[in-house]
């Protein structure tokens, strides 16, 4: 259940600027987020989640490529512990790995996803940073390479949630500290319509 959300003002601002809505419930922030990348923003998005996980006990952040790397690099640098992200082609050179299934609304494809088990130990916590949150699809698989791992995901960040699909219930349900810096109720029509807090 969603409690006591706090937009981050100014990304809302630079949503509502810069921001593109397309048909089908797609939110375009490629030029400042996952494409073109602004490192003044990001940075600001990077000390909020650290503020918001503040007192939780952190040894990584975890991510998966690509647009989630750019953020969690940020975060990691704030919080000084290594970035590990999953890689969604399995290189020549891991031999031994954690695998994953997971399916990505936007390509409309199913990756196996992989992190070395030399990266993610037994008993680390870890915190997941991604740009989008929607069918939590990316964030079930982190999970399950967590799990795998016998390490536990002690907290989610997300840029941009849409609260119109459902993996922000889903995470949350599960009992996960789950923190959205923009949440977008509604792309109808073209619109993009905030939750307010």
């Amino acid at each position: 259940m969603l409690q006591n959300y706090q937009p981050f003002e100014p990304l809302i601002k630079r949503i509502r600027d810069d921001g593109k809505c397309l048909p089908g419930g797609i939110l375009k922030v490629d030029s400042f987020i996952n494409h073109q990348i602004d490192p003044m923003l990001l940075k600001q998005m990077a000390d909020e989640f650290v503020r918001r996980f503040a007192g939780t006990h952190l040894d990584k952040v975890l991510t998966i490529e690509a647009s989630g790397i750019a953020p969690a690099i940020m975060v990691g640098l704030e919080l000084k512990v290594p970035v590990v992200f999953a890689k969604k082609k399995k290189p020549s050179t891991m031999s031994e790995m954690y695998v994953a299934e997971v399916f990505s609304f936007t390509k409309n494809k199913t990756y196996t996803v992989c992190c070395s088990k030399e990266f993610i130990r037994p008993d680390e916590k870890l915190l997941f940073i991604d740009d989008f949150l929607a069918n939590g699809n990316a964030a079930k698989g982190m999970l399950e390479l967590a799990e795998q791992a016998g390490a536990q995901i002690a907290g989610m960040g997300f840029i941009v949630e849409k609260a119109f699909q459902s993996g922000g219930a889903i995470l949350r349900e599960k009992g996960l500290q789950v923190e959205s810096l923009a949440i977008i109720e509604s792309l109808d029509n073209c619109t993009i319509k905030f939750k307010e807090n």
